[in-house]
């Protein structure tokens, strides 16, 4: 099982050369990502935005851009168009959110004549380096769907799911967040663990093991919850954290990024391309992280069957 950012940067490493397309790139963490991934040679780049800024910026990081195209568009909504328009029409393989708002970008994704759309939902997965535990753990979604019903979850957790597979973690154990571990007819989102829980047990979910709810230190703790009482292979030992709302799983990623100094990254799952989506204030570290967990989405394999919503004699 992959553990670590430095070992998928190697994985990335040994395939072929990508090119991404990169949605207003004129912001310095923006630039000097891609730098280190021409400088690795990972990847190409198509760059969109406000080129005198582009220019400028590559300047004074020491970015050589004679072998890099630029589109000039100074407007953050037409250029997030534009370098998505370069993936639709296969001019790029990857797209990749620059300094603009995730509103706008997944705008020009969401495009039904230009964009992404590949007929299966799209979610956010944030992953997260642990190194006390040697291990990538997963979260999502907390960046596109805001307050996923029931039927939404159980595809946010199979998006995630096919993310683990491709980190060589053929069957990933999925902890349903809640406040509380307990279910409580008050709290909606246990309801939906519980659910979520009793379907895993039903086999409607494969290649991976669902339970909860499960409260924070239980989902990533095996003594919290063995002191708790909480019995099963997932308690305490979560691969993929799935979040109640986007406000959990953002403020979640983000205390382990800024407060505790944490490695993260950022992709969209579900699109017709990788897309690489990362906050503005995130490090030029962290979105090459990002742009790596592109690269090997490419292999992404959708073969499994979830069921649900559908009638099954």
């Amino acid at each position: 099982m992959i553990a670590s950012f430095d070992e998928v940067l190697e994985r990335v490493a040994s395939e072929p050369i990508r090119t991404l397309s990169v949605a207003v790139a004129a912001q310095e963490a923006v630039l000097q990502s891609v730098k280190q991934a021409l400088d690795r040679e990972i990847a190409t780049a198509l760059l969109v935005g406000d080129q005198g800024e582009i220019e400028r910026i590559a300047d004074s990081i020491d970015l050589d851009l004679s072998e890099v195209p630029i589109i000039n568009e100074p407007d953050d909504l037409a250029a997030a168009r534009k370098a998505t328009l370069a993936v639709h029409e296969r001019r790029a393989e990857l797209l990749v959110k620059g300094h603009i708002h995730t509103d706008d970008f997944l705008r020009a994704i969401l495009d039904k004549e230009t964009g992404l759309r590949a007929g299966v939902i799209m979610s956010h997965v944030f992953i997260m380096e642990i190194p006390s535990a040697q291990r990538l753990l997963m979260v999502t979604d907390g960046a596109m769907n805001i307050a996923p019903d029931l039927e939404t979850k159980a595809e946010i957790i199979m998006n995630a799911v096919y993310l683990a597979h491709l980190l060589d973690n053929p069957c990933p154990k999925v902890g349903v967040l809640a406040a509380v571990e307990l279910v409580n007819p008050n709290m909606p989102a246990t309801l939906d663990a519980a659910s979520l829980g009793v379907m895993a047990r039903r086999r409607q979910f494969p290649e991976c093991v669902v339970d909860g709810p499960f409260a924070m230190d239980n989902a990533v703790s095996v003594e919290a919850a063995r002191i708790k009482g909480i019995p099963g292979e997932v308690a305490g030992q979560c691969d993929i954290l799935l979040v109640p709302t986007v406000e959990a799983g953002n403020i979640l990623v983000k205390t382990f990024s800024f407060l505790a100094g944490g490695r993260t990254a950022g992709v969209l799952i579900g699109a017709q391309a990788p897309v690489v989506l990362t906050s503005r204030a995130d490090s030029a570290e962290s979105r090459l992280f990002s742009i790596a967990l592109g690269m090997m989405m490419h292999n992404m394999q959708r073969t499994s069957r979830l069921k649900i919503g559908r009638v099954h004699f």
